[in-house]
């Protein structure tokens, strides 16, 4: 694996070296002695040493990007349908149990930029390869500390915070889709082969946890309230800081904590509690030190979309005061701007594009305002109040946020014309668009503008930056550790006020929704199953679902492999209420499956590149691959 990491860094000197020697010889002979490169020149000084650390920035992935702006994939559980014939798509092997087309599939996360054998860590996307080339930069610097001569202590406890956040984030990264790693915690040298062994997802966690917790007790909550930040004073929202180190530590103590990682570790298929009631307490501290700073806030209902994507925003960034850790920001003017957009849309409004939109199976998890769950979409419910005659009224708010349903405006102008036909035969239907229609009949407006089209220009000057932990998240990641750590919904963290349940109702408090039934708190299991549900709706296609699935070890269980379709039609297309969709009754709704996955034991686990588990013995594949 040194040569590995050793050949990513080589190629990062190769192109220095080519840039410095595009430098005419003239020049060179010109330099007084004394400014020749010294090997301590990046350490020596806050501004260099900083300049060096914020590679480790550029070397977050961008997992809502490919290549050129290009059609990608994230969501790989039960809740998106990309069109059936297109297999560029990393969603579509992972639907067929392929899971080794990380390796080579063009659009897809964790190897957005083609062949994981290219070893490029300026690949946006690559997360494998850059993961490794981090935690050497960041062994690096760690290493180098004691050159940092000029320097404040508070400028040293900048470097060194980041530093030991980044080699525990990466590392953490690399165990969320391939399992416990070899944790590097020193430089690697080339030129001695390496013994470090695998470790077990548990044990390479609490490495991730002591890191993380060293990194908290060095950085400040606000850069921008620091004498060093003033520099880049109103720029440093994105600059690692204490609640990110925290809130990390608590999700990597969680997951540990998960069914997944326990039975991976040698437990049992089962949380474990008392990892999970640690997770509690360093998710209460990264809660109660939000709170206490307003460092981070829910954002306002009313701003609910701006969380995830903005139009014509003049530089502004998504994510409102809420998004706490983004994916890479590097050249976001361009993103989102074109094909993605397409994608989310049927023939009839944008004619190019790989197609893809929300399942059926999984807008299900959208409930009543009311806080009931729907239990069968083709069923009346008395007690939830839910109608199939209806079954757009009443809905959870964050359902009108997200998801588009038949008579939904696509276009300004509404009426007939531009609403959306997601009936059977409708105009956006399957049926009326061969293999490019709605075939699910539901659209995305969570990451696509909902006047998506030509006519009202919301095609272009789209920027959506994909918030790989926000606050929301923390809330309900606390809720699910505190539950299980401290004995159920109405047990709390040692470090924080709220219980389970209320941290939970605070989200759906946000949202307009009716808090957790009592029938959901008689019991730690009971109030799980409610969170589970909270957590697909909340954080709905922004790349969770597939993660949670297999913590949960939820990934080969019916009902979670299949992806439907609804099919129905208007009841009284005469007298359509095209101001309230919602309104307007429907008959004949049924709901048909599109796919069944096909799973084992050994999809709980992506597998490792066939050239790096043969450097060395200790370095093994995951089971079953």
């Amino acid at each position: 694996m040194n040569k590995y990491i050793n050949k990513l860094f080589m190629m990062s000197a190769i192109a220095m070296a080519g840039i410095m020697g595009m430098t005419s010889c003239t020049d060179y002979l010109n330099k007084a002695p004394e400014s020749d490169y010294q090997d301590n020149d990046p350490y020596k000084n806050f501004m260099n040493f900083q300049g060096f650390t914020e590679e480790l920035y550029n070397c977050i992935p961008v997992v809502s990007n490919n290549k050129d702006a290009g059609h990608t994939c994230f969501n790989y559980g039960e809740d998106e349908y990309w069109e059936p014939q297109e297999m560029r798509m990393q969603a579509r092997s992972v639907d067929n149990g392929d899971f080794w087309a990380w390796t080579t599939v063009y659009y897809g996360y964790p190897n957005n930029q083609g062949s994981a054998g290219s070893n490029n860590r300026t690949d946006k996307g690559h997360l494998w390869a850059n993961s490794w080339y981090a935690i050497r930069k960041a062994n690096i610097g760690i290493a180098n500390l004691s050159n940092l001569i000029s320097a404040t202590e508070e400028e040293r406890n900048l470097i060194e915070g980041q530093l030991y956040f980044f080699r525990a984030w990466y590392h953490f990264m690399l165990m969320e889709w391939w399992g416990g790693m070899p944790y590097i915690d020193t430089v690697l040298s080339s030129d001695v082969t390496p013994t470090l062994a695998r470790l077990t997802w548990q044990e390479c966690a609490e490495k991730c946890v002591a890191d993380f917790e060293h990194a908290a007790s060095l950085l400040p909550v606000d850069w921008d309230a620091t004498t060093a930040g003033k520099v880049t004073l109103g720029k440093n929202n994105m600059r690692i800081n204490r609640i990110m180190a925290l809130a990390y530590k608590g999700k990597t103590l969680l997951w540990a904590g998960s069914p997944l990682m326990n039975w991976a570790s040698g437990g049992a298929k089962e949380y474990n509690a008392e990892l999970c009631k640690r997770g509690a307490d360093a998710l209460g501290q990264a809660l109660a030190l939000t709170e206490s700073t307003n460092r981070y806030e829910l954002a306002d209902f009313s701003e609910y979309n701006d969380i995830f994507l903005l139009h014509n925003s003049s530089g502004k960034l998504n994510g409102v005061k809420e998004s706490i850790f983004m994916e890479n920001i590097k050249d976001y003017s361009g993103r989102w701007r074109w094909n993605m957009v397409n994608d989310f849309r049927p023939q009839s409004i944008e004619s190019s594009g790989i197609k893809c939109y929300p399942t059926a199976n999984y807008v299900n998890y959208y409930g009543m305002q009311n806080g009931y769950p729907i239990n069968d979409m083709t069923k009346a419910d008395a007690e939830s109040g839910y109608d199939p005659t209806h079954p757009w009224k009443n809905r959870d708010p964050r359902f009108y946020k997200t998801i588009m349903f038949d008579g939904v405006k696509w276009k300004s102008t509404g009426g007939a014309g531009g609403t959306a036909e997601l009936f059977t035969g409708g105009r956006e239907s399957e049926e009326a668009n061969e293999k490019k229609g709605c075939f699910t009949a539901y659209m995305n407006s969570k990451l696509c503008p909902q006047l998506m089209n030509t006519v009202d220009g919301y095609k272009e000057n789209n920027i959506m930056i994909l918030s790989l932990m926000r606050l929301a998240d923390v809330y309900l990641m606390y809720a699910e550790a505190t539950a299980v750590g401290y004995n159920g919904p109405k047990g709390k963290a040692a470090t924080y006020s709220l219980t389970a349940e209320e941290a939970l109702n605070k989200i759906r408090e946000r949202a307009g929704v009716a808090p957790v039934l009592d029938k959901f708190l008689g019991s730690t299991a009971d109030f799980l199953s409610e969170l589970r549900r909270e957590r697909a709706v909340e954080l709905s296609f922004e790349g969770f679902r597939f993660i949670d699935l297999r913590r949960w070890m939820l990934l080969t269980q019916y009902p979670y492999t299949l992806k439907t379709k609804i099919e129905f039609d208007r009841a009284d297309p005469s007298d359509y209420n095209y101001d309230e969709p919602e309104e307007n009754a429907i008959k004949n709704l049924r709901e048909v499956v599109l796919l069944e996955r096909k799973y084992t034991d050994r999809h709980y686990w992506y597998p490792l590149p066939k050239k790096d588990v043969s450097m060395y013995e200790g370095f093994y594949q995951n089971p079953g691959w």
